[in-house]
């Protein structure tokens, strides 16, 4: 029996603009299966961000419940959110967000440091990372260095590299070219289902939810409808047994 690893309950996210009140997300409640591939899909101001940065913990909810790991995470303080991150959620955004100052290979050691991880063994683990993207060539290459699908292989082997039970990517291909893009997901989908991680994925593009096995649509804050994906189940599973054949 599959195993629910998020819970969200009755979850509302409001914004006050002057005197007037607008719900981002709209009592929102929803469960994550451990080890799936889920789809956030919508159009802009469908609150899709917001609902991840609420599961994520980067905003605190109005009201509701935010539940991983049976932790209630909307009750964290600051200290205590930040080590949970540190300890169960890897991050994927657009914009890569990497360290411009850092080469690749030091931008991947940071949640390793914030793990108190040695320096060989964080070493030696972000460069395993950045050879499964296919930068290991890259790794003394500084950000202004890297075309933008290179950089994002970085954002994903720093996100990866911890080895997170919940793995979050915010409009991970936005920035990307239509060949690029589809090499990020299958690297992504690869991870994921090679470490049996729980994937969120953001986005709006349509062929991008082609690779979640559940896409849940929504509109206005509120859960429109959810689909299931059956090719993409079956294309999850090409992947993992792919990755099985190379481990042999």
């Amino acid at each position: 029996m599959s195993e629910d690893i998020i819970k969200l309950r009755n979850l509302k996210k409001i914004y006050r603009m002057g005197d007037e009140k607008i719900a981002a997300v709209n009592n929102v409640t929803l469960n994550f299966e451990r080890g799936t591939v889920t789809c956030l899909l919508g159009k802009s101001g469908s609150g899709k961000s917001t609902l991840l940065n609420l599961i994520s913990g980067l905003e605190k909810p109005t009201k509701g419940e935010i539940i991983i790991r049976g932790l209630h995470v909307e009750r964290m303080d600051e200290t205590q959110l930040a080590k949970f991150r540190q300890q169960y959620i890897g991050f994927v955004f657009q914009s890569y967000n990497l360290l411009g100052n850092l080469t690749a290979l030091e931008n991947v050691t940071l949640p390793l440091i914030f793990k108190r991880v040695g320096v060989k063994e964080r070493k030696d683990r972000a460069m395993e990372m950045l050879k499964a993207v296919g930068l290991e060539s890259r790794a003394n290459h500084k950000p202004s260095q890297l075309s933008g699908g290179q950089q994002q292989r970085v954002s994903i082997a720093r996100a990866f590299v911890n080895n997170p039970e919940i793995v979050f990517a915010d409009e991970p291909t936005g920035n990307l070219d239509t060949k690029t893009t589809y090499q990020m997901m299958d690297l992504m989908m690869g991870l994921s289902g090679k470490n049996k991680q729980t994937l969120i994925i953001v986005t709006h593009d349509m062929e991008i939810s082609d690779y979640a096995q559940r896409i849940v649509h929504l509109s206005d804050g509120k859960i429109e409808r959810i689909d299931y994906n059956n090719q993409s189940i079956k294309h999850s599973n090409e992947l993992e047994n792919a990755h099985r054949e190379e481990e042999k």
